[in-house]
């Protein structure tokens, strides 16, 4: 393992409560993100250094480019549908928990085959009554899981014959077997952990050698994490709450790391001000190339 600051660089200036999501949007050169409780869409073109956003309504909490149709697939507290970026507005399409009022969707992300799997998640963070979730290019959905406090990362490895699942409640990371043709899910193995440590696993992207990125709340790091589960490196970054990351830019050479102002103090803040800014640096190695979802 090694331990090393690299040049972090502060991509965008924000004031987030929650940055999260982030996600590279080959076909607008863009990169997406969201502040889940400020409620926007932000957005970032690095060819020009042009950033912006809007405002949206009911927490969404990820998106992601689509091959079909305008407007980008969001998922947000009240179930998952269309978001238009120009506007905000917002067109639901679903509600995988109609019996679970008090959830909402939290973090989300498309697999190689184009399909998008999200995690719910208790609102108020004290019941265990998240779930993750399949959705197909055909707006189908399927439970996967169930009894999840927190649930994270969703990300697949890049035969996309398996899918990381960290339940940042429990501060575990799993992985689960998929057939990379159908998405049907086989068995569910622990992958690594942060019990007993002030830190806990969130959000997290894949690398073109398989190696999993994970931003950990509350330990200001990125831990590359090898894909039998051990730790290669830890990248100190210069908030506590880095909260996910993606792959973007030219090349996809470029690690973004979202961040948070929740829940901070004001002297804390002080120490930090670059808390809810959209982070970035070089991590030596590229991502995977993604595709928008299917449907």
């Amino acid at each position: 393992m090694t331990r090393s600051s690299e040049a972090i660089v502060c991509a965008a200036q924000r004031r987030n409560l929650l940055g999260e999501g982030p996600v590279w949007d080959a076909r607008a050169g863009r990169l997406w993100w969201v502040d889940i409780k400020g409620d926007r869409l932000e957005w970032l073109d690095p060819r020009s250094g042009t950033d912006c956003g809007a405002a949206v309504e009911g927490q969404v909490s990820a998106v992601a480019p689509r091959a079909c149709g305008e407007g980008l697939l969001a998922a947000r507290k009240d179930g998952l549908g269309i978001l238009d970026p120009k506007t905000g507005a917002f067109e639901l399409r679903l509600d995988p928990e109609p019996d679970r009022p008090g959830n909402r969707a939290n973090d989300g992300n498309v697999d190689l085959a184009g399909r998008f799997w999200f995690g719910t998640m208790d609102d108020e963070e004290t019941l265990i009554s998240g779930a993750v979730y399949r959705l197909d290019a055909d707006w189908s959905q399927e439970r996967i899981l169930d009894g999840i406090g927190i649930s994270n990362t969703l990300v697949c490895g890049p035969a996309c014959d398996r899918i990381y699942i960290a339940d940042s409640m429990r501060r575990t990371i799993e992985t689960l077997a998929i057939d990379p043709a159908t998405g049907v899910a086989g068995r569910r193995r622990p992958f690594a952990d942060t019990v007993g440590r002030a830190w806990t696993p969130d959000g997290a992207a894949v690398d073109e050698e398989g190696f999993l990125w994970n931003a950990q709340w509350g330990g200001s790091r990125i831990v590359r994490y090898a894909p039998n589960g051990s730790i290669d490196r830890v990248i100190e970054v210069p908030v506590d709450q880095p909260t996910s990351c993606a792959f973007g830019g030219e090349n996809l050479a470029t690690l973004y790391v979202t961040t948070a102002r929740w829940g901070l103090s004001a002297e804390a803040l002080a120490r930090q001000p670059l808390a809810g800014c959209l982070l970035a640096f070089d991590p030596g190695v590229r991502g995977l190339a993604l595709p928008p979802f299917a449907g």
